[in-house]
């Protein structure tokens, strides 16, 4: 079954791709991409970041546990 999902917001696009018969490697991906805001300065362009879907649950794992709510910012 396959499985594609897009979520736009003013600054990115992101993007998951999935598709559990697949055996092809890149077939289950989430992608990260900026939208071009010239009136912001933020983006002039447009950037994308690719991972597997595996890669993009290590990543939210690390910032589930880095950007909890419960921790106090320490800046040094």
């Amino acid at each position: 079954m396959s499985y594609n999902k897009t979520k736009t917001t003013k600054r990115f696009t992101y993007e998951v791709n999935r598709n559990d018969t697949a055996k092809k490697a890149g077939s289950n991906t989430v992608s990260i991409s900026t939208n071009p805001n010239i009136e912001s300065g933020y983006s002039v362009g447009s950037n994308t970041f690719t991972m597997t879907v595996r890669e993009a649950q290590a990543l939210r794992g690390f910032l589930n546990t880095e950007l909890s709510y419960g921790d106090s910012i320490v800046v040094d």
